[in-house]
């Protein structure tokens, strides 16, 4: 079979896609150039054939193509050259270097679909990852190979506590590698700048590998920017055996270039216009998280999502907390008291919280402080309710110490500074420091041995 003809079949352009008619098998994924009439090259991806028919995405827009245009078919997927020189760089969404040095000299080039993880083959996430923030170390404790998502609304600094868990991240009382995969989607220039000049002026470049697609580059690029992360990240982890933790930002970006190309494509829309198959496709991407047996390094991470309108069950949400373990609810009522980091506990879980802390991994009394904390915490919450109606007169003594503890929970644990980087210890002894308002007969989540232990401050 005679392989990359070029043929002029372009049936139609509607949006980023060109629709081809068939001349030669061609699978999904493919590469595509393609040449207009004055000579410039556009590239793309195969995203559909039929009998007749193949649909091809361009990643550069498909401004100037017109019927004219040649299409060669390329044979092969997009693939990522990967090697250790990529740590300390800053990339474009299509995996190009855009901080001004060099080009990649490639150990491997691998294929950015990546490859499913045999379930048999996975092990179980149980080490402890400190990210320096109380309310997520000690109460939604994340651990080496979880998917843990944030869920933000708009104007939320979910980008502030994005940049603060890759300076800080760390695998506690080990000397193994840890590296850090930044996936920005959709953003603004200004944010690009922002992002860039904190990872340089911190040094947390030093340890991270930085992927950046803007708002005005072709939505079908933001589509191949997390899956370029998470290729990077995996070779990072499988091949030079580091503990890689992936930070993926905004997947509502992500997400609406899907409902983009699904419209273009003239797809019969599901939820709220989102395509159907959007819960597979977030699935191939969330599902890239875990352990392999017999590999010493892991993929760990951390998507961030932008909840459209503060709707918690609006479909990307959903769906993404069906696929991970787990969420980290931002609360836009702790960011108008100006608590930052504006963390609601309560609407929050780590599925895999218990499989990473105790004894030997955090600390002997971190299960029962956890405990405790969320249900003072929960208690103080309802009151402020009630005291909207009868008044802080009415309550008991219980009640008021209830009350005083929430406001307590909100100023110590909560609130840190965007430069504050707690060990787990201390974030165990700051929640010790909040629990001694309480007469200790209160603490009723805590072991009389560990009341004993740490209640007096010893």
């Amino acid at each position: 079979m005679t392989t990359n003809k070029e043929y002029k079949t372009i049936r139609k352009v509607a949006g980023p896609l060109v629709f081809v008619e068939k001349t030669e098998p061609v699978g999904y994924g493919t590469l595509v150039k393609v040449t207009l009439a004055d000579g410039v090259v556009k590239s793309g991806q195969v995203l559909d054939t039929s009998d007749d028919i193949v649909v091809v995405q361009i990643f550069e827009g498909t401004s100037g193509i017109s019927k004219d245009a040649k299409v060669k078919f390329l044979k092969e997927n997009i693939k990522l050259p990967v090697s250790k020189d990529m740590l300390g760089r800053i990339f474009n969404g299509a995996g190009k270097p855009i901080d001004g040095g060099s080009p990649i000299v490639a150990k491997k080039n691998l294929d950015i679909t990546g490859a499913a993880i045999n379930p048999y083959s996975r092990a179980s996430p149980s080490d402890f990852i400190q990210t320096g923030i109380t309310t997520i170390d000690v109460m939604n404790t994340l651990v080496r190979g979880q998917k843990l998502p944030i869920f933000s609304g708009s104007g939320l600094p979910h980008n502030e506590i994005a940049l603060q868990i890759a300076r800080q991240a760390k695998v506690v009382g080990t000397t193994e590698k840890f590296v850090v995969v930044f996936a920005a989607m959709g953003i603004t220039n200004e944010e690009a700048q922002y992002f860039m000049k904190d990872f340089e002026e911190t040094g947390a470049i030093e340890r991270s590998v930085v992927f950046l697609n803007l708002a005005n580059d072709p939505a079908v690029e933001r589509l191949v920017t997390p899956r370029m992360a998470l290729t990077a990240a995996e070779y990072f982890a499988y091949e030079e055996d580091a503990h890689v933790l992936v930070i993926l930002t905004d997947m509502t970006n992500y997400c609406e270039s899907l409902r983009e190309i699904g419209a273009a494509r003239e797809e019969v829309p599901g939820r709220r216009g989102y395509p159907g198959y959007m819960y597979t496709d977030l699935a191939m991407l969330y599902e890239r998280a875990g352990l392999i047996k017999g590999r010493k390094g892991s993929v760990t991470q951390i998507p961030i999502l932008t909840m459209v309108g503060d709707d918690i069950t609006h479909p990307i949400p959903d769906l993404t907390g069906y696929i991970t373990e787990g969420q980290i609810v931002l609360s836009r009522e702790l960011h108008r008291k100006n608590v930052f980091p504006p963390i609601n506990v309560l609407p929050s879980l780590s599925r895999l919280a218990n499989m990473g802390i105790g004894p030997e991994k955090t600390r002997d009394d971190h299960k029962n402080v956890s405990d405790q904390m969320y249900a003072n915490y929960a208690e103080g919450v309802d009151l402020r309710g009630l005291v909207a109606i009868v008044g802080e007169e009415a309550l008991s003594e219980k009640d008021r110490l209830l009350l005083n503890f929430a406001q307590l929970f909100e100023q110590k644990i909560v609130t840190q500074g965007r430069k504050e980087d707690r060990s787990i210890k201390r974030s165990l002894d700051v929640c010790w420091e909040s629990l001694r308002s309480m007469p200790e007969r209160m603490l009723t989540r805590v072991s009389p041995a560990l009341k004993q232990k740490y209640y007096g401050g010893k």
